[in-house]
């Protein structure tokens, strides 16, 4: 998948290689040409009684900790990232 920006918008294009019908049969190789390397999500999270948001990897590895969303987003972007919101 490849990720570019039109009118200031992050779109998702996907890539020429052939998939499975049923995506329970996918590849390593196929899985992480859907670009989970390329998406980061951001989750509230409270650490030491203090409200932050945590960034990780698509797979789960942590990141980095923010005070706000939107520099969470920011730092996800600047990475050449897609960001996704967990709630």
């Amino acid at each position: 998948m490849r990720i570019t920006t039109q009118n200031g918008r992050v779109v998702l294009q996907p890539d020429q290689a052939q998939l499975p019908g049923d995506v329970r049969h996918l590849t390593d190789t196929q899985l992480l040409s859907l670009g989970v390397s390329r998406v980061a999500y951001i989750k509230a999270v409270v650490i030491e009684g203090q409200d932050v948001f945590a960034i990780h990897a698509a797979d789960g590895t942590p990141m980095a900790l923010t005070d706000d969303q939107d520099t969470a987003i920011e730092a996800i972007l600047q990475h050449e990232m897609v960001p996704a919101l967990v709630h």
